[in-house]
């Protein structure tokens, strides 16, 4: 560690994390243009606690670091969650929906790396510049491009190559995060779609709701106990899929078995009180999901990444323009132009330029506001993490062998 790093260690981080929490909540109350256009509270809190830092960075030149060991568990607690309030009727309803937006996601894969190809030419960089910034970084995120950049460095000369994945994926991060929320006002504007009916609180409580609900200490900690459960079994899952040569991410397998014990311990022990929809659950669920993408956000080091800001900038303003139009005149239609398609769009939009959190964030805000939608909540997971890495492995090698 430099000694020009400060170093804020996890549980420092922790409650910071929840101070630009509320920063961005009081915000979002203030100015009408943050909740209109659906931006999520930590998204604004975080954006500028990292500019707060880059600040710093620029005044004294000090490096602000963060230990975030607690961020990866609020992830796991988060998604394990949305297994406990799935349904087998949602996955049944989201059987089509599930196989349209795999194979449109599968297809943008290959355009975003065409796309970054082309402009990358356009501009005078290497070719491999326009796959870091393209799929490698953008839809496989900080930890396919952290993979790839070594043998991008090794076989095609850019020396920079880690840097310039990192840059892109930071950036898109943000961009993922502004994005969807926007993009879902324009299509509910643009045809009129209607609010979803309430159907409990799946994801996110919503800002103004009746208090029909009792929420106590006994029913937040059923609602730990019940995740707690399934994270347990979910992380005994993972060791032995791991063995057996499948590697998924832990909050795969914990989503998987929430699932499962959602749709048989009500029916094999029908006087327990098992929490799915509710408020208790919901709320664990918020507070698990801000305080991920809030910590996630306020770590940026955009000091890092200054030197490569402009060409990554012309890059990604592309691909940008791309995956706005590909949500307005592909996907949005073929996912059926109605309110689960909006809400999608929007996850689309921070999962295309982001991350699976960046995604749910986004979908949280819209859903927050409109209406609940069960379906978008299981499928676009489901995609991001079953069927995205390994396609994006094969694509990414393609387009590096052009």
């Amino acid at each position: 560690m430099s000694e020009n790093t400060i170093l804020i260690e996890a549980f420092v981080a922790y409650t910071l994390g929840i101070v630009v929490y509320f920063v961005g909540l009081h915000l979002t109350k203030r100015i009408a243009l943050l909740r209109d256009y659906n931006i999520p509270e930590p998204v604004t809190g975080g954006i500028l606690a990292a500019l707060a830092a880059l600040a710093v960075f620029l005044t004294t030149g000090l490096e602000i670091s963060y230990e975030l060991d607690t961020r990866d568990r609020l992830l796991v607690y988060f998604f394990t969650a949305i297994g406990i309030n799935a349904r087998f009727s949602d996955l049944l309803a989201g059987g089509r929906p599930l196989v349209i937006l795999l194979a449109l996601t599968l297809s943008y894969i290959i355009l975003q790396n065409l796309v970054g190809l082309t402009v990358a030419e356009a501009i005078g960089q290497p070719a491999a510049v326009g796959v870091l910034a393209g799929s490698a970084s953008l839809i496989g995120g900080h930890g396919t491009a952290i993979a790839w950049a070594p043998e991008i460095a090794a076989t095609h000369g850019i020396a920079n190559a880690l840097e310039i994945g990192v840059a892109a994926a930071t950036f898109g991060l943000v961009l993922a995060s502004l994005l969807g929320g926007p993009v879902a006002k324009f299509l509910l504007s643009r045809h009129h779609i209607a609010d979803s009916p309430p159907d409990g609180f799946v994801v996110g409580m919503p800002h103004e709701t009746a208090d029909t609900e009792r929420i106590n200490h006994v029913s937040i900690m059923a609602v730990i106990l019940a995740l707690h459960v399934a994270i347990i079994i979910g992380y005994l899952v993972n060791e032995a899929l791991e063995q057996a040569g499948l590697k998924l991410p832990l909050f795969v397998s914990c989503l998987l078995v929430a699932i499962v014990l959602s749709n048989t311990v009500p029916l094999l022990l029908p006087r327990l009180r098992w929490p799915a929809r509710t408020r208790a659950l919901a709320l664990v669920s918020d507070f698990s999901l801000g305080l991920f993408i809030a910590l996630s956000l306020m770590s940026m080091q955009l000091w890092s990444i200054a030197d490569l800001a402009g060409p990554l900038l012309i890059l990604l303003a592309a691909q940008v323009v791309a995956v706005v139009l590909f949500i307005l005149f592909v996907l949005f239609p073929l996912m059926g132009r109605n309110y689960l398609a909006t809400v999608l769009s929007a996850g689309f939009a921070g999962f295309s330029l982001g991350a699976t959190p960046t995604a749910v964030a986004n979908m949280t805000a819209v859903t927050k506001t409109h209406g609940p939608a069960p379906t978008a909540f299981i499928i676009l997971p489901l995609v991001g993490a079953f069927f995205v890495d390994i396609t994006n492995a094969v694509v990414i090698r393609f387009f590096l062998a052009l």
